[in-house]
């Protein structure tokens, strides 16, 4: 006979109850943290806490995987550039990633993308395939991205665009990779950046489907 582990008990409901507390902002900048006094149910029953929690606050942000169809399958659209928090890792601070950017007041996810994109690699860009939308880092940050696909041709390009803005001290290169290697990378490990690989198996997925 299969018997459970001990202490556990079949779950009979989800629980629901949250109470905080207290909840300050203890750091206001480019990134902001706050600090929360917070009481939740547990599976078991009851409350748990209070506990004290961090939770990074930089609103949602959105990221689009660039395809340029072509000879050979075409090619992926990518950037490179500094990212301070990987510095000390492999990369040395400068990380391959997909185009992205944060959601400003006002916008719409679909509108911050195509501003990204012309803003960072000069594409102007039409219809967009939603992929998914998932927490970044849900132990610390609040933050949300939707990630998104788009095909693109030279007719799109706009000239003298592209490469990020300067007054954001930005300066990005864009990496044009073709698609047989850009698969052949994501198999590898090759790349560190989480928006490339949900973006790139769900685009392999969608390109060939699996065998009868």
């Amino acid at each position: 006979m299969r018997r459970g582990r001990p202490g556990r008990r079949a779950l009979t409901r989800i629980p629901s109850n949250v109470v905080v507390q207290g909840r300050r902002r203890i750091l206001d900048d480019f990134l902001s943290v706050d600090e929360a006094e917070v009481s939740y149910e547990t599976y078991a029953g009851g409350m748990c806490g209070p506990v004290r929690r961090l939770s990074m606050e930089r609103g949602d942000s959105v990221a689009l995987l660039l395809h340029e169809p072509g000879e050979d399958g075409g090619e992926v659209i990518l950037v490179e550039q500094f990212r301070f928090p990987t510095y000390g890792h492999e990369g040395g601070g400068w990380l391959v990633e997909t185009i992205a950017g944060v959601i400003d007041d006002g916008e719409d996810a679909e509108t911050a993308l195509r501003r990204e994109a012309l803003e960072e690699v000069g594409y102007r860009v039409g219809a967009l395939e939603p992929i998914a939308t998932y927490f970044a880092s849900p132990g610390g940050s609040s933050e949300r991205i939707s990630i998104y696909f788009a095909t693109v041709g030279p007719e799109d390009r706009a000239a003298g665009q592209g490469g990020g803005l300067v007054a954001e001290h930005e300066d990005i290169r864009i990496v044009r990779v073709r698609l047989g290697d850009f698969f052949e990378k994501l198999d590898c490990g090759a790349y560190n950046d989480s928006k490339i690989c949900v973006a790139g198996f769900w685009l392999r997925s969608r390109l060939r489907p699996p065998a009868p």
